[in-house]
């Protein structure tokens, strides 16, 4: 190949991997100014919602640490703590179905003695 081709490409690499992201940093807008032309009421909703965004931010990397902990995928890991939860909010939903079925016996039994 010539030295000329070799300079060209050369130079269009180092234009293509510099000033992509530097276009791409130079066009996107700050945060701040985005917040700025929000209107009023969502600019309150999101202040309100930050510290639970950032709640909820924190304990979604926790999790991401600690899933990484395992030898086994992190998708993995991640459907079984969601079958894990599902059971759990499952048999919470049968134990307070229980406990209103149970009260819901007792007001009846209730109602029979003194109606009687």
């Amino acid at each position: 190949m010539r030295t000329g081709t070799i300079v060209k490409m050369g130079a269009t690499a180092v234009i293509c991997c510099v000033g992509g992201p530097a276009l791409v940093y130079w066009i996107q807008p700050d945060p701040d100014e985005l917040f700025k032309k929000y209107n009023p009421e969502l600019q309150k909703k999101a202040l309100s919602q930050r510290e639970q965004r950032l709640k909820e931010h924190q304990e979604y990397l926790m999790k991401l640490k600690e899933y990484s902990k395992s030898d086994k995928p992190i998708w993995v890991i991640a459907a079984e703590e969601d079958k894990k939860k599902r059971r759990s909010e499952a048999l919470q939903r049968q134990q307070v179905l229980e406990e209103l079925e149970r009260q819901k016996q007792e007001i009846l039994s209730e109602q029979r003695k003194h109606g009687r």
